[in-house]
């Protein structure tokens, strides 16, 4: 029986020897990758975080002590930690959330996975404490090197620069250069700088010189810069020299030991801390360690001896859109690619490799994004964002004020649109086409099938007075949706005679919209209502914001509009429809099949479909009870 069966909270963990905590590590790390190689999830930051979260929770009483993961995908070891060793289940329904989860464990804080957040959440926990006078509280934020590129956490930085609440910010750098700083000295710096006598002697000394006069003062600032010269030879202080706030490290993140005297130095401190930590992605395992590109960031199910996956995968949407923008920079030399940290999982890789000087990838900085290419449309250029849809909430207003206000002819594509499933609440990105409706001026198309896309992304770009939207959902291709007929823009693609008992029926007329990826359903239910002696007309309209007019006119013509969307129902495309047609005196009844305003759990895509009754059984049903058929 291992180390880790022993393990049901962190006072098991503060229990084991130093020894003892090096064998836990190589026990989890054996874990993860047989564990998560089953079932798919992030491998390679959990694995490059074993020995800081054994440190974290060895010198933090948590939940007293609040621990905040940035993202929350490196949460994983976290888990194990505080009693979590199930992970048969894990991203799936019914079993552990890939990220942090309140109704997991009293131990998770925070459950949204958008990055850049976890210093506020820890510095609002901090502030809280002070005001409930709990001072023997400390709340820690974990945050990577990837994360800080982020301006929501560089605002916090500037608010906890000049505090002195007991907070301790934990960098997680697997992207520096340089390597963790080792020996007494470097020890005995770290200490000395977390010594609330030494400041309050550096004080002294300060005062003493300013008052006599410019001699002291030049005094004071040579020699500070002195201190300040020597400090950084032996312990370079990189991107946080200049921030106002305590600074230990760089440390060597997968030395328990260090981290932890490294950790028990910025707690005892009591005020601002931040602790800089060295470590590998993937670490002590081979195929992640040799994997260039994200070094096993996020795996599907792959064989844990070589990293290879089970199963290969099938040609996806994100893999059309990575050729067709190739395709038309190619043609277009004034189109240029903006991503915020997502250059291989969005599909610009391809481009940037052809075209780098007109790639830019701006880091987990979302708002700059939109800003940035609203200023290089005004300079003449065409930007194409590329985002997660989920993550383009982050840039609404610049999107509202900085884009469509200024008439920007900017291009976003919103990669895994819709449902995604396995990674819960934060990551479907369900929100767009109901967000994006109000925007004035803006253009979103939803394409069901590789050809629409390839359409939609030439005739976006081709729009220079206004935003545009490319949208679509995450995974393998569908089935080729041909159009039967053409109505002014609006793709027919099926029209069906009444079948079946016609007398049930009485030849009304049915119209089923299916927006996108829900093309495929609303063929299924225009099938199953003609069955039932209906005449059903099936369209899939590409564009779909602004609703085209040719869509209000086919809902005058008929005596019941279904529509099928992929996002929230309540202000979508559907809802759109029923207003723009009711402006024009057009009256006919719907049903709106779609998503509710609300947060899902994490499950496989068709699972959360069948539990919010999206399924074409599912509109068929509830058109037949609309026109009283049931």
């Amino acid at each position: 029986m291992g180390l880790l069966a022993g393990i049901r909270s962190p006072e098991d963990v503060r229990r084991l020897t130093a020894a003892e905590t090096t064998a836990l590590a190589a026990e989890i790390r054996r874990f993860l990758v047989q564990e998560v190689s089953r079932t798919g999830g992030h491998l390679g930051p959990n694995l490059g975080v074993v020995e800081l979260t054994i440190a974290l929770h060895r010198v933090f009483a948590s939940p007293r002590d609040a621990i905040v993961f940035d993202t929350g995908h490196q949460s994983y070891v976290h888990k194990l930690l505080t009693g979590r060793q199930d992970f048969s289940a894990l991203r799936k329904r019914g079993g552990l959330s890939g990220y942090p989860s309140r109704a997991e464990s009293e131990h998770d804080v925070v459950e949204n996975s958008h990055a850049s957040t976890a210093l506020s959440w820890a510095d609002g926990i901090a502030k809280a404490n002070r005001v409930k006078g709990e001072t023997d509280r400390t709340a820690v934020a974990v945050i990577g090197d990837g994360a800080l590129t982020g301006g929501m956490a560089w605002e916090a930085l500037n608010n906890i620069a000049a505090s002195d609440r007991r907070l301790v910010i934990v960098v997680n750098d697997n992207g520096r250069s340089y390597s963790p700083t080792i020996g007494g000295l470097a020890n005995h710096l770290d200490t000395l700088r977390t010594t609330r006598g030494y400041e309050q002697f550096l004080e002294w000394g300060k005062r003493a010189l300013y008052r006599t006069g410019a001699p002291g003062r030049f005094a004071y600032d040579w020699l500070h810069g002195l201190k300040k010269g020597l400090k950084d030879v032996v312990a370079p202080q990189g991107m946080f020299e200049d921030l106002g706030i305590k600074y230990i490290g760089p440390v060597d993140g997968h030395d328990v030991v260090a981290m932890e005297h490294a950790l028990r130095r910025a707690k005892a401190y009591g005020a601002p801390v931040i602790v800089h930590a060295i470590t590998e992605k993937g670490r002590g395992y081979t195929p992640a360690e040799q994997d260039v590109a994200d070094r096993f960031h996020a795996v599907g199910q792959i064989h844990p001896e070589t990293g290879l996956p089970v199963a290969p995968s099938r040609f996806g949407w994100t893999s059309v859109f990575a050729d067709e923008i190739v395709a038309i920079g190619r043609r277009r030399p004034d189109v240029v690619a903006v991503t915020a940290a997502m250059l291989h999982p969005v599909g610009l890789a391809p481009f940037a490799a052809e075209f780098p000087e007109r790639t830019f990838d701006v880091g987990i900085a979302e708002q700059h994004a939109a800003t940035s290419a609203a200023g290089m449309a005004f300079a003449g250029l065409h930007p194409v964002v590329a985002v997660y849809a989920t993550f383009l909430n982050r840039a609404f207003d610049q999107v509202l004020m900085d884009v469509a206000l200024h008439k920007a002819g900017v291009t976003f594509v919103l990669d895994r649109a819709g449902i995604t499933g396995d990674d819960g609440a934060s990551h479907n990105g369900m929100w767009d086409m109901a967000m994006l409706r109000i925007v004035p001026g803006l253009r979103l198309a939803a394409p069901r099938d590789e050809a629409t896309l390839r359409g939609a992304l030439r005739q976006a770009v081709d729009v220079d007075d206004a935003p545009t939207v490319v949208r679509y959902p995450k995974g393998a291709l569908v089935d080729p949706i041909p159009a039967v007929e053409e109505l002014d823009g609006v793709d027919v693609v099926a029209r069906h005679a009444a079948a079946g008992d016609v007398a049930a029926g009485a030849g009304r007329r049915v119209l089923v919209v299916g927006v996108g990826s829900l093309a495929g359903t609303a063929l299924t239910t225009g099938e199953a209502l003609a069955a039932h002696g209906l005449e059903v007309t099936v369209a899939s309209p590409t564009w779909v914001l602004p609703v085209p007019e040719a869509l209000v006119k086919l809902a005058g013509e008929h005596d019941l509009v279904v529509t099928l969307e992929d996002g929230v129902v309540d202000g979508g495309v559907g809802a759109m429809l029923a207003q723009r047609a009711g402006e024009q005196g057009i009256v006919t009844p719907y049903v709106h099949v779609g998503l509710p305003v609300g947060f899902l759990d994490h499950a496989s895509r068709d699972q959360v479909v069948a539990a919010q009754r999206m399924t074409a059984a599912d509109a068929t049903r509830d058109a037949l009870t609309a026109l009283a058929l049931l």
